[in-house]
């Protein structure tokens, strides 16, 4: 074949190549996708709502290309049921809390032990700076976080005060069953927990099979718990994180475009889901006050407690959650935070 030839044949086969990368773009750009994430927040709840807002913002930049559909309200079962339903496909993501995140990945429960922080600026500190950190440990197990999500501050609910070490020990507590950590704080200050899935807890509380649970004040109320329990103790036991994630294979079958769609617009949700939650759990408190429930004064000695058994889980839970130098990590720059920023107040 006489050089001419070759070079007309290098052209025309260029030419295709074009041609068929032109198509495949054009399909691509046609395509719809839709994504599955499933939580346990009810409808109607803060969460709920910011999902839906963000949701909207993506299908709008997408222009229809981009779909999310929400289950809300633990209708995929509690969250260990909804990460095996990412995992085999049924579902795309989910938001879910520290125990569904430390599901996927274990280490993540550092940021939710008890006392370990004092104030939403020392979280707030502590999580920036680790963030990019975690992103990758999650991609490791096959996720992508897209953005932080929070609870609130957890409190003990109950149906008879709860002051100090024996009005805890006479309650009949819930234990969240897939909660490793919960489930050894309750073995280090000999508290013997009822072992449920999340969505048990109300009617397990409405027939008097346990008499006390765990959460947020806005938790409370968007899951209805507060309307069978009398007492709130004062005592703010841990942050309870959350996040929304996507499965990294879903997220890898998207267009580069809806991908950073997706990105920042997860980035978005997370400041204004957690600024609204911070808000909405003051609020939740106040209205569960007008609702009548009494928040009680937890004795000094009983605090101070609870607080050496949380450091003993801390290092009982190094090497099987979380590395330890993580932890050590985080003590330090906690301290160069508290130099820096004073004494934290207590939330």
């Amino acid at each position: 074949m006489s050089r001419h030839a070759v070079t007309i044949v290098l052209v025309v086969c260029i030419v295709l190549l074009s041609v068929f990368a032109s198509t495949v773009h054009a399909e691509e750009k046609g395509k719809k996708y839709k994504i599955k994430i499933a939580t346990l927040a009810p409808e109607g709840s803060s969460w709920m709502k910011r999902f839906h807002e963000s949701s909207r913002a993506i299908e709008n930049r997408s222009q229809g290309r981009l779909k999310i559909k929400i289950y809300a309200g633990g209708i995929m079962g509690d969250e260990a049921d909804i990460i095996r339903k990412i995992r085999i496909g049924q579902l795309d993501g989910a938001a879910v809390t520290g125990v569904g995140l430390g599901i996927i990945q274990p280490a993540v429960r550092v940021l939710d032990l008890p006392f370990l922080f004092k104030s939403n600026d020392e979280l707030d500190f502590i999580r920036e700076r680790l963030s990019k950190e975690f992103e990758e440990k999650f991609k490791e197990r096959g996720y992508v976080l897209l953005g932080w999500g929070e609870v609130g501050w957890i409190h003990v609910f109950s149906n008879s005060p709860v002051t100090n070490k024996q009005q805890l020990l006479a309650t009949k507590l819930w234990a969240w069953v897939d909660d490793p950590l919960a489930h050894r704080m309750f073995d280090q200050i000999g508290v013997k927990g009822i072992p449920l899935a999340l969505p048990a807890v109300l009617p397990h509380l409405q027939t008097g099979l346990i008499d006390a649970a765990y959460g947020s004040p806005l938790s409370t109320i968007a899951l209805q718990w507060y309307t069978t329990v009398k007492y709130m103790s004062d005592l703010p036991i841990t942050m309870a994180n959350a996040a929304v994630m996507i499965s990294k294979k879903t997220f890898d079958e998207l267009p580069s475009d809806l991908q950073e769609i997706f990105l920042e617009e997860g980035k978005h949700m997370q400041k204004s889901l957690i600024d609204q939650v911070r808000s909405d759990n003051e609020e939740s408190l106040r209205v569960l006050k007008k609702f009548g429930i009494q928040v009680t004064k937890t004795e000094e000695a009983f605090a101070d407690e609870m607080e050496v058994a949380a450091h003993e889980v801390w290092e009982q839970l190094a090497s099987t959650l979380y590395p330890p130098e993580l932890l050590a990590r985080i003590q330090e720059l906690l301290s160069e935070f508290r130099a820096d920023h004073g004494k934290p107040s207590t939330q």
